[in-house]
């Protein structure tokens, strides 16, 4: 376990300045290294989370990213996040085949790693975490494939904006499998920019007219296809359903264009693994379980809290 006092390390040695949330001279200091791009305002709620609960436990927390989205990136920060002497990272585990090897690392080195949002619980204790905080993709998928057959959804289409993350395709699969049809070409490669998202949306839905139900993967994908649907005319008649929440996700549900978020509640992805992290630090107790965030289903009758706080705690 690391001693309280730590010098900070200059930023020049770090591949991405960090995003600086809280700072106390005396306390443990938490890295949290996402794999998201600058890009994805999903990552509000982490970031706000994150600062929330360093301010509380009293403890430093950095939050770092590849601003690309870059999971090679990601790797080199992690590496030198722990390089820097943290009393503990948290990371997400987007890609075993590329972060695992710099967070054995960091585990070796004697660095505390919880993993967060993607990953499993096995994967996370392959690298040597003390636990993971999240939502399990496939899982997740395959409870959205479940609700959407009942709801007499046979087809579908899956945009992937972020198709090099395996959690995002084990999301399609999963829905798919829930489903019971092939996922086969049903998920396309969006790519994260609102008007090639938008574009190609169109141009699938025009090429398949059967199509009966569109799966977003979060508002990068959900808020280009809103306007997709308001253009073609199909905004309220095809089957709609998304993971994560944000603003016009929010409203969408509220207008009924959306039948379902899932909320998979990224402030408690944040914000739990500081507070188990410095409980640990400070007086050696830990779960002994990992936690799942999530699924949860927001539809139309349950938005008052999510619409208060989408975009910073929801």
């Amino acid at each position: 376990m690391k001693s309280f006092l730590k010098t900070l390390v200059a930023a020049t040695a770090m591949v991405a300045a960090p995003f600086m949330l809280a700072t106390s001279a005396s306390a443990e200091r938490y890295v949290l290294v996402s794999h998201a791009p600058d890009s994805d305002s999903w990552w509000n709620v982490i970031k706000n989370a994150l600062a929330l609960a360093g301010e509380q436990m009293d403890v430093e927390v950095e939050y770092r990213n590849p601003p690309t989205g870059d999971l090679a990136d990601m790797a080199r920060i992690i590496e030198q996040a722990a390089a820097s002497g943290p009393d503990g990272i948290i990371t997400t585990l987007a890609d075993p085949d590329v972060l695992s090897g710099p967070i054995k690392a960091a585990v070796d080195s004697g660095v505390d790693v919880i993993i967060m949002n993607s990953g499993t619980p096995e994967q996370a204790r392959a690298v040597g975490a003390l636990m993971y905080v999240g939502q399990p993709e496939y899982d997740a998928g395959y409870a959205a494939g479940l609700r959407a057959k009942g709801d007499g959804v046979k087809s579908f289409l899956c945009v992937n904006h972020y198709i090099s993350s395996p959690s995002s395709t084990e999301r399609c699969q999963g829905f798919a499998d829930g489903l019971g049809v092939p996922l086969g070409n049903q998920m396309i490669d969006s790519g994260q920019d609102p008007a090639e998202i938008k574009n190609k949306v169109l141009a699938y839905l025009s090429a398949n007219p059967d199509t009966d139900a569109i799966l977003t993967l979060g508002p990068t994908s959900a808020d280009p296809t809103i306007l997709a649907l308001e253009e073609n005319g199909m905004a309220g008649d095809i089957y709609f359903g998304t993971f994560d929440l944000g603003e016009e996700i929010v409203k969408a549900i509220k207008a009924g264009i959306i039948q379902w978020g899932i909320d998979q509640q990224p402030f408690l992805q944040a914000y739990l693994p500081v507070v188990v992290l410095a409980n640990y630090h400070r007086y050696g107790v830990l779960p002994g379980n990992n936690i799942n965030s999530g699924p949860g289903f927001v539809t139309k009758d349950g938005l008052e809290m999510v619409e208060k706080w989408a975009g910073q705690y929801r």
